[in-house]
């Protein structure tokens, strides 16, 4: 949120050299600059090229406009392919996150302006990164089982891997966290004041990413989450979605009957899908497993009811009230859980050589 505004003709992500820095632009302000397949296949390009350019030291990520660094995938886009029963979310999906394992074991330092709204695709392409910078504006969150979807872009290996069931507790409510938490569960690393940003940038077309944030960053807020994890962690606990709310109930404080009500309002479906893939995203080391394990999961929303139905009610139409199929916890069986694991064949996630040697 660094950047002015573009004008219409303007291309939808936009590249530039600062210095010893290369600059990606998000250029869609009006979306939240929402990611289409063009940003992927332009942004994944590009970052080849300045992998083996000896002339770029590191890359820097923000977004245009004034609402955010990215609101995530064009899910209207998406929306209408899935009913329609195309293929191009496929491509989208499968494209994204072979963006995100880029990012993820990308040669330089990978500078991510987290300003403003970071959601869904958008934690894809910034949390992934090296060098994580958020501020007061910044709102970081997974929304997908509110929609019939479910967390992707490696967000189930991040909520997975955060402290004890912090990020159950995001994923299945489809919460948002402020810059405090999203440092302390793992989504970020630096807290900076939006005021002074402007001069982070300038000051990262010359100067190392630590260095360059150092000098203008502060300590970040307090962290809800983290205070909230002595009844987070055991209402939280185990792999069954309805003891869960049920023992959030039990507690009967008003956070823990807000979170209940609102896990109970998402997808059914999409609730016990997520845990599932929580549950085994924890248990990996290697973000590309993660990956592939959701490229199956999208593979089989997209031809869900439940996506289709939660796109239009949440997005399209507006009317909040989506009919999910089935309609509780209780009637979506082990074995449909399962069917969103299932192997899908010739769409199955593969990651294409890198003209680099891959960190960590």
């Amino acid at each position: 949120m660094t950047e002015q505004s573009p004008g219409p003709d303007e291309a939808p992500i936009l590249f530039r050299r600062d210095g010893r820095a290369g600059h990606v632009v998000l250029n869609r302000p009006k979306a939240i600059n929402a990611l289409t397949t063009e940003m992927v296949r332009l942004m994944t390009a590009q970052l080849r090229e300045w992998a083996t350019d000896d002339s770029v030291e590191w890359v820097v990520v923000t977004g245009a406009g004034e609402r955010g660094l990215c609101a995530g995938g064009d899910i209207v886009a998406l929306w209408k392919d899935a009913k329609d029963g195309g293929e191009e979310a496929q491509e989208f999906w499968t494209e994204e996150y072979q963006l995100n394992a880029l990012i993820k074991e990308y040669p330089k330092p990978y500078v991510a302006i987290m300003d403003g709204i970071v959601l869904g695709g958008g934690i894809g392409i910034s949390a992934h990164g090296d060098v994580r910078v958020v501020t007061e504006r910044s709102r970081i969150g997974m929304p997908e089982t509110g929609i019939g979807f479910v967390p992707d872009v490696g967000g189930t290996y991040l909520l997975g891997h955060a402290p004890g069931e912090t990020g159950t507790h995001l994923a299945l409510t489809a919460g948002s966290v402020r810059a405090g938490d999203g440092i302390a569960i793992g989504l970020a690393d630096h807290y900076v004041p939006s005021d002074k940003l402007e001069d982070l940038l300038s000051s990262l077309a010359d100067t190392e990413p630590e260095q360059a944030v150092a000098a203008v960053a502060e300590d970040p807020p307090e962290s809800p989450l983290l205070a909230d994890r002595e009844w987070l962690d055991p209402a939280y606990a185990g792999d069954d979605a309805e003891a869960i709310v049920q023992r959030l109930r039990q507690l009967g404080t008003e956070e823990a009957t807000d979170a209940a009500d609102t896990i109970e309002a998402k997808s059914p479906t999409s609730v016990k899908v997520t845990l599932s893939a929580l549950r085994s995203a924890a248990r990996m080391t290697d973000l590309r497993e993660a990956l592939r394990q959701e490229a199956r999961m999208a593979y089989h929303c997209h031809d869900s009811h439940d996506f289709v139905e939660g796109v239009r009610a949440q997005v399209v139409d507006k009317d909040r009230d989506p009919k999910w199929s089935p309609r509780t916890l209780a009637e979506v069986s082990p074995a449909r859980v399962e069917e969103f694991f299932a192997p899908i064949g010739e769409h199955e996630l593969t990651f294409p050589d890198t003209p680099f040697t891959t960190k960590g």
